[in-house]
Order: structure tokens, then sequence, then C-alpha cells
């Protein structure tokens, strides 16, 4: 978990989940998680959006392509597995699996998946097809 100073323009109320759009597997899972949030608590935003740079200006890309990051409106980052469980936390069909990954020790088991699936993540993608099913859930209109 990392402190990031906002600048005062940036102040906002929902939580900023930035993701790798040139990803199939990344963007199939950002309209999912799209449509779970009911409470309209998450804003994806692609990494290639050149405001990611002035939200989070510490980042190196290389990290950025690492895994997914989640800035929290009080400007906490949270990346990889500690992400997951951060959004889990705040979709209400997935509070199961936040309760799963703050089980002791869970959260390391977790990272060490995570890291293994992302660094493989385009090859997941070709393997499943992901990039016909992201044509298949098209992306949710913000109301």
């Amino acid at each position: 978990m990392e402190s990031v100073a906002l600048a005062p323009d940036a102040v906002r109320t929902s939580t900023l989940v930035l993701f790798d759009d040139r990803c199939p597997m990344c963007t199939f899972q950002s309209r999912l998680l799209t449509r779970l949030d009911w409470l309209h608590r998450l804003e994806f935003v692609p990494i290639s959006e050149p405001r990611v740079r002035t939200l989070i200006p510490d980042v190196k890309h290389e990290e950025l392509m690492a895994s997914m990051h989640v800035l929290t409106p009080s400007g906490t980052l949270h990346h990889g597995a500690r992400g997951i469980r951060y959004i889990a936390g705040r979709l209400p069909l997935l509070w199961l699996v936040c309760l799963f990954l703050w089980v002791p020790g869970m959260i390391y088991i977790s990272e060490f998946l995570y890291r293994r699936v992302a660094n493989n993540r385009y090859l997941i993608s070709k393997l499943f097809g992901c990039k016909t099913a992201c044509a298949v859930l098209p992306q949710k209109k913000p109301k």
C-alpha cells in the first residue's frame, strides 16, 4: 500500500482503477467489473490515458504495466491482489472474495498467483480467446 499526493484539483469521490487497455483480458475484466459496480464507486481508466501520468507521477510505466493499480479517493494506491481486495470490498457481489483475501496469509498467496497471471496475461488472453469475448460484453455507458 502506498500513499500518493494528489493535486488539489484531483479531489474526487470515486476510486480509480488503472488497467492495461491493450490487454484483452484486462479490458474484459474492467468491463465485467463495471457491470458489477451498481453503486458507481469505481472509475476505470486506461493506462494509455495522459491523465494517468498526472494522477500518479511517481509510478513508472513498467510498474503500471506489471499490475492493475487502484487509486482511492484518499490517495492510497493499491496494486495487484491488494487492488483486487480493495475493489471486492466495494462491490456487493464480491464481498466474499474480499473476506477471503483478508484471511491471514491469503494475500501473499494471491499476490504470487496474481503475478503469474499478470506476467502471462497476453498469452492467457490468446489461449482463452478473450479478444472475441471482450466484443461480446459491451462497455457499460455511465449514467
